[in-house]
C-alpha cells in the first residue's frame, strides 16, 4: 500500500517509556518486516531498540551501529537487523556495503536514517519518528503495508 493506514501516537516521558515501547512492538514484530526509526541525533532510536530486543531475550549490550553501519542480532530463533545509515553520502554506498541478502521473510530489519539509502531500501512496514517534546519525546507510529497495519492493529500502548 502506499497510503499510509494508521498511525498511533504515544507520549514517552523518559527512557522507561522508550523501553516499554520497544518491549511492546517486539511481542508484535513479525519476521520479514522492515522498519524504519527516523529521529534526530539523540532522539531515543536505540533506547528503542534495546527495549525491543531486551523483551525478546537479548541479555547482551546493545550498540548503536553508527559506525558498524549493521550489528546482527539472533534472539528466540529470530534474526534481526539494526542498521544505522547516518555516515551514508551516497545511496549507492547502501549497494556497495552488500546488505539486500539482510532482507528476507526470517528476519527483522530496523533502519535508522534511511533517507541516506533513498529509494534503495524496500518498503518499510513500519515508519517510528522519535521527536523531542517537552521533557520526553513523542513517538509517532506509522503503518506503511498491510503487515505493517496488522502490527500496528495488534500493538498495546498503555
Amino acid at each position: 500500500m502506499s497510503v499510509f493506514d494508521d498511525t498511533r501516537k504515544p507520549f514517552l516521558p523518559d527512557e522507561a517509556a522508550t523501553l516499554a515501547l520497544g518491549a511492546a512492538l517486539a511481542r508484535e514484530l513479525r519476521p520479514g518486516m522492515v522498519v524504519f526509526l527516523e529521529g534526530d541525533l539523540g532522539a531515543g532510536k536505540t533506547t528503542l531498540t534495546r527495549g525491543l530486543l531486551h523483551a525478546l531475550g537479548h541479555t547482551g549490550r546493545v550498540k548503536s551501529p553508527t559506525y558498524t553501519l549493521v550489528e546482527p542480532y539472533t534472539v528466540s530463533n529470530l534474526y534481526l537487523y539494526h542498521f544505522d545509515l547516518y555516515r551514508f553520502h551516497d545511496p549507492m554506498e547502501w549497494e556497495d556495503a552488500g546488505f539486500r541478502d539482510y532482507f528476507n521473510p526470517e528476519s527483522i530489519c530496523l533502519i535508522e536514517w534511511a533517507d541516506k539509502a533513498e529509494g534503495l531500501l524496500p518498503a518499510p512496514d513500519l515508519l517510528i519518528r522519535l521527536v523531542p517534546e517537552g521533557q520526553g519525546r513523542r513517538a509517532e507510529i506509522v503503518a506503511a503495508t498491510p503487515l505493517g497495519t496488522e502490527c500496528l492493529a495488534r500493538l498495546a500502548l498503555n
